[in-house]
């Protein structure tokens, strides 16, 4: 793994999920995101994890809401986070329209969960032609993966050239499928040793052991994810005040540890993008 010094911190502000009913501070709307990340660029954050709601609250894909809410976030923040757009299905969307959302917004980072975006069995000339547009557009890719079975099937992918081998970053995830949603940062050591060597791995992690999951993704080399998305708790179990504090949390975690924080054009040269 190739470790460097400057940790980037993600921000998942909301997902596609959660409302204010689970927590008051929740961002929903574009201009509510775009004060949620201000606050997150000055405790740390570097990126910003972007879903969008329709005008039910609910999940979208929809390209013309993600150009308002990045257009508002840009007023907000400037250049001062990269906005990453995801394709999270959410049992709504296929792959060819998570695909189609991504050519219409041309984002500056999207996420995909390899198994949605390039699952076993499916046209990998499909997957193919749309990675090899991503390389094209300069769109910055973040593979998501879930599992053991995730990550030797990414690794496949790479191996075969269907996912280009240039400026490679995935993201790990914890407790999703455990029980109560709730992470160890035991588990991350066996997902690592079946990663191939990739240029960037960052750790987002479910429940209130998000930090200590964080803290042990830092001392390994790795970058980390927070935010409201995936756990609304300190790691003392009391409720964050937003999603600041939780990026903060990280933050200060990284300096104990002599870890510098990436900024956004920092992020930027890391991952390939300027």
């Amino acid at each position: 793994m190739i470790h460097n010094d400057e940790v980037m911190i993600a921000v998942a502000p909301n997902g596609a999920r959660k409302t204010q009913q689970d927590h008051p501070q929740l961002p929903i709307n574009p201009k509510e995101i775009a004060h949620a990340a201000a606050a997150c660029v000055d405790a740390g954050a570097c990126m910003l994890h972007l879903h969008v709601r329709d005008e039910n609250l609910r999940h979208s894909l929809d390209a013309q809401h993600y150009k308002e809410a990045i257009q508002t976030i840009r007023l907000e923040v400037g250049e001062d986070l990269i906005i990453q757009i995801t394709t999270e299905a959410v049992g709504i969307y296929n792959r060819e329209q998570q695909i189609q959302t991504v050519h219409e917004v041309r984002p500056e980072a999207v996420s995909l969960a390899i198994r949605e975006i390039s699952p076993v069995g499916v046209d990998e000339k499909i997957s193919a032609e749309f990675f090899s547009f991503l390389q094209r557009e300069r769109i910055a890719p973040q593979y998501i993966l879930y599992d053991k079975e995730d990550i030797l099937h990414f690794n496949e992918l790479l191996e075969r050239g269907i996912v280009p081998d240039e400026h490679v970053s995935v993201l790990l995830v914890l407790g999703r499928y455990a029980e109560n949603q709730q992470s160890d940062s035991a588990d991350l050591a066996p997902l690592l040793s079946f990663l191939p060597d990739v240029q960037h791995w960052s750790l987002c992690a479910f429940g209130a052991s998000e930090a200590d999951c964080m803290l042990e993704a830092i001392q390994r080399g790795g970058h980390c994810r927070v935010g409201f998305e995936n756990n609304l708790l300190m790691a003392n179990g009391s409720k964050a005040e937003n999603n600041a504090a939780l990026v903060k949390a990280v933050s200060d975690g990284a300096t104990s540890l002599d870890r510098k924080i990436a900024s956004a054009d920092a992020a930027r040269k890391l991952l390939g993008m300027s």
